[in-house]
């Protein structure tokens, strides 16, 4: 089996800890690091809580290196409101043992895809894309090895969910984000239009409840705390389950339906500052620079989810 070598760039967050589990539980993937950056929450959380996640998992061989406290050159901005005081709400894990690398994670970013064979290495930023803007800033020797970058952001014909028009990871650092889109590297993204048609039902809670091990009562308690929020604003039952589409789609990319656009940040407009622009019906005539996906087989997705989390002792 050839392994898909992965850093994964987080700032956890219910859906993100779901994402680093089902990462962690897949045998395809070699997690070879977690970073993590302001977002959801202050940084110390966000660290704090890829530790505890990790060690949910039982991945005491990955190592996790904490990054960028602020957006490049705007306020920081989290959610609370969305994901609970620690980010974590819903469940309380132990204190963690997972002891912290010392390395930033822009230098740990840089230095492994220096060391690594070019063109072996996937970047996975599931919130603000700070990190990786101040990786690509730090070393532009770094943008041509990468293998490709799969991230969650923005929106489309959903529009924005912290403002009408910009959705929150996008939304928290747009300049980050307009350079990564800008870098040229290969770039697959899950925005609100495929994260919304991954609904966390009750019956599929209930699934995953059922597990049998640790994992599985502690995702359903996350995932019920964190659906409480959407489930109120959209009127749907379930809420959407943003993150574990990056991994999703590393594994089975045959869920999902996608297609190359040409997407541009807006950093300056005080109306839909942080839009995505994506160009789906290609009147712009400008080149694609990334692969947008669009639709997602929910059933499939769920299945796979479950299955994984299955596999954690």
């Amino acid at each position: 089996m050839t392994r898909t070598s992965i850093i994964i760039d987080t700032d956890p967050g219910q859906d993100d800890a779901i994402a680093l589990l089902l990462a962690a539980a897949s045998p395809e993937l070699e997690l070879l690091g977690v970073t993590t950056v302001a977002g959801n929450v202050p940084l110390a959380l966000t660290t704090l809580n890829a530790r505890k996640v990790m060690a949910l998992a039982g991945r005491t061989d990955v190592p996790i290196c904490a990054g960028a406290d602020r957006p490049l050159d705007v306020p920081l901005v989290t959610a609370e409101h969305v994901h609970g005081d620690t980010g974590l709400n819903g469940v309380d894990l132990p204190e963690p043992t997972l002891t912290l690398d010392l390395r930033h994670a822009v230098d740990f970013i840089v230095q492994t895809l220096r060391e690594r064979e070019a063109g072996t290495v996937t970047l996975c930023p599931l919130g603000p894309l700070t990190n990786i803007a101040l990786a690509l800033r730090q070393a532009p020797d770094i943008a041509p090895r990468i293998k490709r970058i799969v991230l969650m952001g923005g929106g489309f014909f959903e529009g924005g969910n912290v403002t009408p028009a910009a959705e929150f990871n996008i939304y928290v650092d747009p300049q980050a984000a307009h350079e990564v889109f800008a870098s040229g590297v290969p770039i697959t993204v899950a925005p609100l239009d495929v994260t919304h048609e991954a609904l966390t039902t009750a019956a599929r809670i209930e699934a995953i409840r059922r597990l049998g091990n640790r994992a599985g009562p502690v995702v359903a308690a996350w995932m019920e705390f964190f659906e409480r929020y959407d489930e109120q604003k959209y009127g749907q039952d379930g809420g959407p389950l943003h993150d574990p589409c990056v991994i999703a789609w590393l594994l089975r990319p045959d869920l999902f339906r996608a297609r190359d656009c040409n997407v541009r940040i807006e950093t300056q407009s005080e109306l839909t500052r942080g839009m995505t622009v994506i160009d789906w019906w290609g009147v712009t005539g400008l080149p694609a620079n990334a692969q947008v996906l669009r639709h997602v087989d929910a059933d499939g997705f769920f299945a796979l989810l479950t299955e994984r989390l299955s596999r954690l002792n």
